[in-house]
């Protein structure tokens, strides 16, 4: 009698381009997972560096999607979930590293929580694992968002509680909320643009809860450089979308000022460290396509299902735990 194979709960989507033995390693500690009821779908965004090549592997979980294009993470996460017929959608990076357990802590949270609509995963330094890489991204009223506790201690780590959203190196949605939103803006290519899914995914009621024990390993910004021109371009330019498409009014109208203000200091900042050029020109290209922007936004705001009130209290307003990096999940 041959075994009876149960449907997948979970497919998880990896974006690839040019992540070398990155994505060998990544692969290799999800053959390892205690808990098996999975499917991968790695989209290659035209990699040239032969990722894979190195990468194949042997087992019928699998599947790859090469693009003729590297489309952004954005795009690549939304073309791979099309036709997705699980339950949820993981997304991993390349360069992140599951501990064996962690699609079942994750699974035990979906079951701990079962009107919870997206989970993030604790983040540990893959080069350091006493540091915190992130445990759940944290956004500041004044119109800034953050890896909470990033660089700290490893004792800082919450226990399971709330954050405004998941981390998408490392998180978990509900496939059926994911595909109501629309899945990632792909405009954003990449940066912030999981704080912005997650965002709209609140303004139709749902929430994110940290899970402390699905633990991955990641390395970040692994090939776009943590520092580069690219990611500061991208991260000033897509802010400014962030903040215009879905900060609900009056709140938007309320922290527009303080906003300004941080951007000026964004901007000053850039001066003193010598990357004026590729922040600006992100900040001119973000201002440059509020009036497209804009239009989103009136869509968002009149679909939206939760008072204003509500988004304000998942909030940040302590700007010392921007300055820190520091974030309280919410038990």
């Amino acid at each position: 009698m041959s075994a009876v194979i149960s449907a997948p709960i979970i497919r998880i989507i990896i974006v690839n381009f040019n992540a070398g033995d990155l994505l060998v390693r990544c692969i290799e500690t999800l053959l390892s997972q205690t808990f098996s009821n999975f499917e991968v779908v790695i989209v290659d965004n035209a990699s040239t560096d032969g990722s894979l090549e190195f990468a194949s592997v042997d087992d019928p979980r699998f599947t790859v999607i090469s693009l003729a294009q590297n489309m952004g993470f954005a795009a690549g996460n939304n073309r791979g979930a099309e036709g997705c017929r699980t339950p949820w959608i993981a997304l991993l990076n390349p360069d992140a590293f599951p501990e064996p357990n962690w699609l079942e802590e994750l699974s035990k949270a979906i079951e701990r929580y079962p009107d919870v609509t997206m989970f993030g995963s604790t983040q540990i330094d893959a080069n350091d694992e006493n540091s915190l890489d992130g445990s759940g991204d944290a956004f500041f009223a004044g119109g800034f968002a953050w890896r909470g506790n990033h660089g700290h201690s490893r004792d800082d780590l919450p226990n399971d509680g709330e954050t405004f959203s998941p981390c998408a190196a490392a998180a978990i949605y509900r496939t059926d909320v994911f595909r109501t939103v629309s899945g990632f803006d792909e405009n954003f290519f990449c940066y912030y643009e999981d704080v912005d899914l997650a965002f709209r995914i609140r303004l139709m009621g749902g929430r994110c809860i940290q899970v402390r024990d699905a633990i991955v390993k990641h390395v970040g910004s692994a090939v776009s450089g943590r520092r580069s021109d690219f990611v500061r371009f991208h991260s000033a330019r897509n802010l400014v979308w962030l903040i215009v498409k879905n900060v609900p009014a009056p709140l938007f109208w309320l922290i527009l000022p303080a906003h300004i203000g941080l951007q000026l200091m964004i901007l000053s900042w850039a001066v003193i460290r010598g990357h004026f050029n590729p922040t600006s020109r992100g900040l001119a290209a973000g201002l440059k396509e509020v009036p497209r922007v804009w239009q989103q936004r009136k869509k968002i705001q009149s679909d939206k299902i939760v008072p204003w009130t509500k988004i304000a209290r998942a909030m940040t307003w302590n700007p010392f735990k921007l300055l820190r990096r520091q974030h309280d999940v919410r038990t």
